[in-house]
Formats: structure tokens, sequence, C-alpha cells
């Protein structure tokens, strides 16, 4: 849980999950990019002062379609805005009706992967969070992967650690957060797709869930 209260500037991140990826998550299907162009029309008006993408094809591919949009902004590449498990849970810090389901969801991390994922997490936390120093707020965008994106919001709303679990967004929408000095996060937008048409919006969920 983080409560940062030391910055002087609020600090609004702006994450993003990636458009529809192509089977092979090697880049983007055609509606996966045009996500990726609507929404870098909806967020060119923002004063943003640098984007974070994860280095997976999908994450940069949506990155750049968005940047170009955004112009002379920093775009950056990292592993802390990967594709990886944050935080694997024992059985006992879950509810005892969904514990099978979790820890079946989760069984395939290895030892590696987990030790890992926590540590990016852990760096998530530091370098995403918490408001700015500084006279003037700033605006971040981080174009990322559903688990970091549940990951910061459970943060944001003081959840525990495991509850980043469930937590699902679509491609290309937009989730909002703000962390003001002085007091807690709030979560401003989240898994938003207005910038997408209907036949674009939730993408990334099965069929039966899309509403």
């Amino acid at each position: 849980m983080q409560l940062e209260t030391t910055g002087t500037a609020t600090r609004y991140l702006y994450l993003v999950r990636h458009g529809e990826a192509l089977p092979d998550e090697s880049g983007l299907t055609p509606a996966g990019r045009q996500q990726a162009t609507l929404l870098g029309r909806r967020l060119r008006d923002v004063p943003f002062t640098v984007v974070h993408h994860g280095p997976l094809p999908r994450a940069a591919q949506t990155a750049r379609l968005v940047h170009a949009h955004l112009g002379n902004v920093p775009l950056l590449a990292s592993d802390v805005a990967g594709d990886y498990v944050p935080y694997v849970p024992p059985r006992d810090e879950l509810p005892p009706e969904a514990a099978d389901f979790y820890l079946r969801f989760l069984a395939d991390t290895t030892a590696d992967e987990r030790e890992q994922g926590a540590a990016l997490a852990r760096r998530a936390l530091d370098l995403f969070t918490g408001p700015v120093d500084g006279g003037q707020d700033r605006h971040e965008l981080v174009v990322t992967h559903n688990f970091l994106v549940a990951w910061l919001v459970r943060d944001a709303l003081h959840a525990p650690a495991w509850r980043w679990l469930g937590l699902n967004h679509a491609n290309a929408a937009l989730t909002v957060i703000r962390y003001p000095p002085g007091r807690a996060a709030s979560v401003l937008v989240g898994n938003d797709m207005r910038h997408l048409p209907t036949e674009l919006r939730w993408t990334g969920f099965p069929p039966e869930v899309h509403v």
C-alpha cells in the first residue's frame, strides 16, 4: 500500500492496456492499431511529460501509435511497464470461495517469474505512484498490460495485495489515477472506452462479458 505525502505537486497517472494483439503476440491486429490511434487522438491535448511502455511488441506498437499524436514527449521503454505477475498470494490470503480459481490461474508461474514479478511490482510503485516534487502537476502515460494496470489500481484503492486478481481491463481502455500531496490516491477514470466505437470495445475480454 502506498500513501506518499512527500511530493509537492499532483501526479496524474494515465494507464492503458495495449491494443488488441495478434494471436502470436508479435504486434497488433488491425483493430488494435485502430484502437491505439483513437486513444492517441483522445489524449492529444494532455500535457504529458513522459510516455512509458513495456518492451513487448504489442505494448511498444501501441505506445508508438498513441505517441504519434502527443508531440515532442519522451517515449521510454521499461521492463517495469512490462507483462509480469506482480504478486502471488498464499491460499490463506484469498477468499475461500475464490482461492482454488485464483491458485489454478497462477499455477504455471515459476519461482523465478514470481521473484522477478514481485521485484518489478515494487519498482512500479516507486516509479509510477505518489505525488511529485516541483511546483507543477505532472501527467504521465504508461502503456502496459492488464496485470500492471490492476496492480496499480489495487494500490490506489488501498486494497490487499492479492486484489489485483480479478481486476480486468479492455484493450486500449483508459484508467487515470490522481496522487495529490498529503491525501490518498483516487481513481478518476477506470476502464474507460468512450474513445472507441462499439465494435472496438471490450476486446481482451471473453465474449460473454462484453457489455
